[in-house]
């Protein structure tokens, strides 16, 4: 049987493998704790639905500005450098934001402010993608490297639920240049972390292009990305209509969930069984949204969410993985990364820009995406996959 074959390796949880895995958290919560707090900002000031769709939209274009540039900057410097150099460069511009913070509402301030978001988002996605298809993957030995990948981004997703919680809990009790400064926090202990190891010395490639799709781009991955959007583009729409604490300590209590549920209900089921499980547990969670009032609602909902969104996660992450040839396991990371990070700019911007963050809208939205993403996957998506997977 074609089962999940998801590797565990004790050997993996060293100090260094520690210190990377949780300055990828903290990376990834400096940027997500900004996502539900930016709207209530905005919107205290005056500003448009259509303008906190562009403030947020433009940070995951952003996103893609070095990823061409990746490639040649890892080999060109010092992958350690390029880091370091990217997320000290996030902290300035996020620096710059909080003394905008402190300024009142002109016209100027606002097309500044987009700006601003732009490169934070390209510095924010050479820094995840430095991370994630170098330094991780440069710092175990080859056998490792699956689980490696697996729980790494595994901390990535936690910052989903930790950054808009500790955001949202900020803001509320304190206010948002706080928010602001907590982000900074976090990103200058994301670069201690990484600044504690020393990377080996490895020598650069004598044939390299400035611009290339080498850790960008995964060719030929294109359906399994639309398939990773869809249901992302899910998650972002949800990000827009719920602002309460609990909610993403609920997705938080999912996330633990499906951890389990990888460990133990499929580790040996059938290879399709983990993504098409998650689709529909989060189909069902959109349904109970959309069809009960009652308060226990409120609580499973999210538990589902969060269940639902871990075990495509770490599906759809393998599935990258397995498409990549040999020496392509950074660029199949970075891939999966962009695929993700797109499909939530999608719906924060669909959300604000086109619905208004209608619930009702916003739900129906949901439950239409994650039912294409499901058919596509089950009638075409996964079987091109067992078809051009390469491990």
């Amino acid at each position: 049987m074609d089962t999940q074959n998801i590797p565990v390796h004790v050997r993996l949880w060293n100090k260094h493998f520690w210190l990377l895995a949780m300055a990828n958290l903290l990376l990834v919560m400096s940027s997500y704790m900004l996502i539900p707090v930016i709207p209530l900002r905005m919107m205290s000031r005056g500003y448009s639905m259509s303008q906190i769709a562009l403030v947020l939209g433009v940070f995951f274009v952003g996103i893609y500005l070095f990823g061409s540039l990746s490639g040649y900057l890892v080999q060109r410097y010092r992958r350690k450098r390029v880091f370091s150099i990217s997320i000290l460069f996030l902290f300035a511009v996020t620096a710059v934001l909080y003394e905008l913070s402190k300024q009142p509402y002109n016209s100027f301030d606002y097309m500044l402010l987009v700006g601003l978001r732009f490169l934070q988002g390209a510095f924010f996605g050479l820094s995840q993608l430095v991370l994630l298809s170098t330094l991780i993957i440069d710092t175990v030995e080859a056998v490792h490297r699956t689980e490696a990948n697996h729980a790494a981004t595994w901390f990535g997703r936690f910052a989903l639920s930790l950054g808009p919680l500790a955001g949202i809990l900020v803001y509320h009790y304190m206010n948002f240049g706080t928010v602001l400064l907590l982000s900074c926090v976090c990103l200058l202990v994301s670069f201690v972390f990484v600044s504690l190891i020393n990377f080996p010395f490895r020598m650069p490639s004598e044939d390299f292009s400035r611009f290339s799709f080498d850790r960008f781009l995964l060719k030929g991955s294109h359906w399994l990305f639309i398939n990773t959007a869809l249901v992302t583009s899910a998650v972002g729409l949800l990000m827009t209509i719920e602002q309460s604490p609990r909610f993403y300590g609920l997705i938080m209590l999912g996330f633990f969930v499906a951890i389990l549920a990888e460990r133990f209900a499929f580790a040996d089921a059938d290879l399709r069984s983990e993504a098409t499980t998650g689709m529909i547990t989060m189909g069902i969670a959109v349904l109970l949204l959309l069809t009960r009032n009652q308060a226990s609602v409120s609580y499973i909902a999210p538990i589902l969410i969060g269940f639902g969104v871990g075990i495509i996660g770490s599906r759809f992450l393998l599935f990258f993985i397995k498409m990549s040839d040999h020496c392509q396991r950074g660029t199949s990371q970075s891939t999966f990364l962009l695929a993700w990070e797109t499909g939530i700019g999608v719906g924060l911007v669909i959300s604000f820009g086109l619905l208004g963050c209608e619930p009702s809208y916003v739900l129906w939205l949901c439950l239409v995406l994650l039912t294409v993403a499901l058919i596509l996957y089950v009638a075409f998506i996964h079987g091109w996959y067992v078809k051009h997977k390469h491990r």
